[in-house]
């Protein structure tokens, strides 16, 4: 049954990307939003801040994914006025797997990506609330393709700068492969300086580099 579930998850498309690096974290996705065959959408959002330290990306369901990011939001909000510090990644990671877990009826694959006192950190969560911490990681439709170009040239250890050319490739490379991703990608940086959307110029730039 969870196996059905998931394979009709990765039927809507997307394709989202997060990556772990030594100073700080990047993610990912393309911008087409599909219903079945057709084409929703093709500027769609799919990396959302959470926190001036926390990004989330979604896959399934926009409603679901859009309800839970919601719910984060307010909660790590809610953490930093009550305890005067950032909520911790793991935090996040953890409330969002509960949300996931409880609610069972959302459809939505997500990861959750930022930097806190312990370093940077990428959680991967599945639509019943199954948690891993990755160094890298994609979901959606075009994830298998992503995967491929990220096994071949992402190293641990990577600074952000030396691993943006290699998301903007895999990302680019799923858009092209998967006809439920593509139109145009996003990618956003999170590190001690905070949550930082990349511009389109610097978007194509990077492409050229990993040409």
């Amino acid at each position: 049954m969870a196996h059905n579930t998931i394979n009709q998850l990765a039927v809507k498309g997307t394709t989202t990307i997060g990556v772990v690096c030594k100073d700080g974290v990047i993610l990912a996705s393309d911008t087409r939003v599909t219903m079945g065959y057709f084409i929703a959408h093709k500027q769609g959002k799919k990396v959302y801040k959470i926190d001036d330290h926390i990004g989330m990306t979604i896959a399934g369901s926009v409603a679901d994914a859009q309800k839970v990011i919601d719910i984060i939001t307010a909660n790590a909000q809610l953490y930093r006025i009550n305890l005067n510090r950032p909520m911790p990644i793991s935090s996040a990671a953890r409330m969002t797997s509960n949300l996931l877990f409880s609610a069972r009826g959302l459809m939505a694959q997500v990861l959750v990506g930022g930097v806190d006192d312990s370093g940077p950190h990428v959680f991967n969560l599945d639509p019943f609330g199954s948690l891993t911490e990755e160094k890298m990681t994609a979901t959606g439709s075009g994830s298998p393709v992503a995967i491929g170009v990220l096994e071949d040239q992402f190293q641990e250890g990577m600074s952000v700068q030396e691993a943006l050319p290699v998301v903007a490739k895999a990302v680019n490379a799923a858009m092209k492969r998967d006809v439920a991703s593509g139109n145009n990608y996003n990618i956003v940086v999170i590190d001690k300086k905070g949550y930082r959307e990349l511009t389109d110029v610097e978007k194509k730039e990077l492409l050229s580099k990993g040409s």
